[in-house]
């Protein structure tokens, strides 16, 4: 792909003018305002399907790529050799490596947890794939993963190059929520809690379920499980009051934003916003008792990926506490206006990009990085200007 230079404010698109109201369904208009100057500045060019970006010391980057690699990119944009010490993964369709962070105490233990797509063991008689969760260390010299550990494994394993979901989320007490698919064939999975399908998970930094979670002394439920009737979901973060948030792919529309509570049910698939690809009645309907609603969606789909709070202001305060989510299929950023949990206002960004927006995170920086999935993907900023 040929390297562009900064991107102008002409680029960055307007607010649109309707406003969803996702928990009611219903459109409000609100006044525009003025955006900030911004200019899209590339980072590192040259990724083969990079999904996720976390931040190391002195200014350097950690990028998964999806092809089963990880490489760290120099403050000047650098991109480093394939660290060594990476696991088996099975690529192919949506797998391969996936998310990446670091642990909050990283300038101490220099540990990282990473998600990917892991194949059967040698031996095993089931085979298929799931989401695996590993933690390891980032070796001093920054080329090489040591001790690493699968401190988590979904199960069952079964045969899909599908929705894998694999966020990883650190709250403020050190514990990892994981977002996982539905694995697409086994969407009937999703409201059951004796397996992993279409489920956040709640662990230690160990891997070890915790006591306190919904489901832990329930029989017959699976007691890493947070939340269930998700989808494939491939954003997650924390919102500044330290709370999660995430989002989830629809099917053919549907796409939905969630503020996950402790033993909810998110309605997939008895209840969406989206119809059968093709067309055609999916589900119930689109809420039934005991199901929550999502706090925004989008019809038709925008294909999410990726999602962060900013909380700087390095963009002025009008920006600043808005949700962005990045867009896969229109390659737009979008910025969540919020105000009591809930969307008061959507602006579409970077309209005309032509790129895949895979990963969104705010830098220690205070400004907003992605990655964009293609086979020369890029690391890009948001530059005031």
């Amino acid at each position: 792909m040929k390297m562009m230079a900064n991107w102008p404010l002409s680029l960055i698109g307007k607010a649109q003018a309707a406003i969803i109201f996702a928990a009611f369904g219903s459109c409000a208009s609100l006044a525009q305002t003025p955006a900030p100057a911004v200019a899209l500045v590339p980072v590192a060019t040259g990724l083969s399907n990079p999904w996720a970006v976390a931040f190391l010391p002195d200014g350097q980057f950690l990028v998964t790529e999806r092809p089963g690699r990880m490489r760290v990119v120099s403050a000047s944009g650098q991109v480093g050799p394939a660290l060594t010490g990476m696991p088996a993964v099975a690529t192919g369709g949506q797998g391969g490596l996936l998310d990446v962070v670091t642990d909050t105490d990283f300038a101490r233990n220099r540990r990282i947890f990473f998600c990917f797509s892991e194949p059967a063991s040698a031996g095993s008689s089931g085979g298929g794939n799931s989401t695996a969760l590993a933690r390891a260390t980032l070796s001093a010299d920054a080329r090489s993963l040591q001790d690493v550990q699968v401190i988590f494994s979904q199960r069952p394993k079964v045969a899909s190059a599908l929705h894998f979901g694999c966020r990883i989320v650190q709250a403020g007490d050190g514990n990892l929520f994981l977002t996982l698919g539905d694995r697409y064939h086994r969407k009937d999975d999703a409201q059951k809690l004796d397996n992993h399908h279409g489920k956040i998970i709640r662990i230690s930094a160990d891997g070890a379920s915790l006591p306190d979670n919904p489901f832990a002394k329930q029989p017959g439920a699976l007691p890493e499980i947070w939340s269930y009737g998700h989808r494939n979901p491939q954003g997650a973060t924390l919102a500044p009051d330290g709370k999660l948030w995430m989002h989830e792919h629809g099917p053919q529309g549907g796409d939905e934003v969630n503020q996950p509570q402790p033993g909810r049910n998110y309605g997939w698939p008895v209840i969406t916003y989206g119809e059968n690809y093709g067309g055609g009645k999916l589900g119930e309907g689109t809420a039934k008792a005991g199901m929550e609603q999502p706090v925004h969606y989008w019809v038709p789909s925008i294909a999410p990926s990726g999602m962060a709070f900013l909380t700087s202001t390095r963009y002025g305060a009008a920006w600043q506490g808005s949700l962005f989510v990045g867009s896969l299929k229109f390659g737009t950023l979008h910025r969540l206006e919020l105000q009591g949990g809930k969307v008061q206002r959507e602006e579409k960004l970077l309209q005309g990009s032509g790129e895949r927006i895979r990963d969104v995170r705010q830098g220690p920086d205070g400004l907003l990085y992605m990655v964009t999935d293609s086979p020369q993907g890029r690391l890009l900023r948001l530059q005031p200007s």
